[in-house]
């Protein structure tokens, strides 16, 4: 699976989460097209191109003493097929739709098996992956070595990513938004170029 810039051409995020199309008149304004076939949370694509979901907001939800935690309503179909739940830096968890994943590995694969930095990381981010389907509640067991290394118990707070979801211990993540929301409040200088 390859993934190429021209799917973002003719698009925008639209109501929280999902795409829509966009015509352009001859100024080069766009207004969402009348046929918004890409919604449901997905970004729209080239033919051969697969959709990756936005995932947007943040989200309270609770662990119950299985290790189950309730995905937002709004995550739930994107989700629905299977996901893959894994080890994600800043010891959260990182939560892939499977074809994001699988997108994610064929790059990994790509890497020099020579490169131990490479390795290291491949290691770590796939030993701790775990293949999940939710239940019909929407619901989706966390394994117990994910949630130890998160520090999960049962206050958790779900991120919405962009093409991932993420899954933090509550307190975890306050202390992070208070740690990094100044910074991001004074940021002077593109950290992502030509975006912003």
């Amino acid at each position: 699976m390859e993934y190429s810039g021209a799917q973002w051409g003719s698009s925008a995020l639209g109501e929280v989460g999902r795409w829509v199309d966009v015509e352009q008149d001859a100024t080069g304004a766009g207004s969402p097209a009348a046929d918004a076939s890409t919604g449901g949370g997905a970004a729209p694509s080239a033919p051969g191109v697969p959709v990756v979901p936005a995932f947007l907001g943040t989200h309270q939800p609770r662990m119950d003493d299985k290790g189950r935690l309730f995905l937002p309503a709004k995550f739930r179909e994107p989700l629905s097929g299977g996901l893959v739940i894994t080890r994600g830096q800043e010891r959260c968890l990182y939560v892939f739709p499977e074809a994001e994943f699988g997108r994610l590995y064929t790059l990994m694969r790509q890497a020099p098996v020579t490169s131990k930095a490479a390795r290291d990381y491949q290691r770590l981010f796939l030993s701790g992956a775990s293949s999940e389907t939710p239940d019909k509640q929407g619901r989706v067991t966390v394994p117990p070595p994910l949630r130890e290394y998160a520090g999960l118990h049962k206050e958790c707070v779900v991120i919405g990513a962009g093409a991932r979801v993420e899954v933090w211990d509550a307190q975890a993540w306050e202390t992070y938004l208070a740690d990094q929301e100044g910074a991001f409040a004074e940021l002077s200088e593109e950290v992502l170029p030509g975006l912003i």
